[in-house]
Formats: structure tokens, sequence, C-alpha cells
């Protein structure tokens, strides 16, 4: 959107829709999703190599805020791998 334009209003319908699509949304993200099928051997593999790539960062990098950032990112990966998995199969 260019900086001088308005942002057009939304029309009843296209609210309607934005609505049900935030409580699918809703639903989908706060429901407990128990694993079936290969899901749990994936999250076990994700989590084995996102650890030993957490070691690796403690190993070779100095204690630092940065230190500290990547492996809170990291554990943020991995929470959403996992719950692409959970959320959408």
């Amino acid at each position: 959107m260019h900086p001088n334009e308005q942002p057009t209003a939304m029309t009843g319908e296209q609210e309607q829709m934005r609505r049900v699509e935030q409580k699918a949304r809703i639903e989908r993200d706060f429901t407990y999703h128990a694993p079936k099928g290969d899901q749990q051997e994936r999250y076990v593999k994700l989590r084995e190599n996102a650890k030993f790539l957490a070691h690796l960062i403690v190993e070779l990098t100095p204690a630092s805020r940065e230190q500290s950032l990547a492996l809170t990112h990291l554990e943020n990966a991995i929470f959403y791998a996992n719950a692409s998995i959970a959320r959408n199969e």
C-alpha cells in the first residue's frame, strides 16, 4: 500500500470470513493434537538434532547474550517445527 493510501474497509462478508478463519485457527492452535503415525519419531528426531546443535553452539561460542539468543531461537524453531507437524497433518 502506498503511504498516502487509506486502507479500504472490509465488507460485511469479508469481515465474517475473517472471523470464521480466526476461529478455525484458534481451535487448531489451542487444541491438543495427539501424535499419530510416525509423528512421535519425527518429533524425537527434530529434538535430538536440535540438542546436538545446542551443545555445539555452547561448545563453540562464548557465553553471551548472542549465545543465549541463538539457543532461544533454536528452541523456538523446534517448537514451530513440531507445531507444524501437529497442527497440519
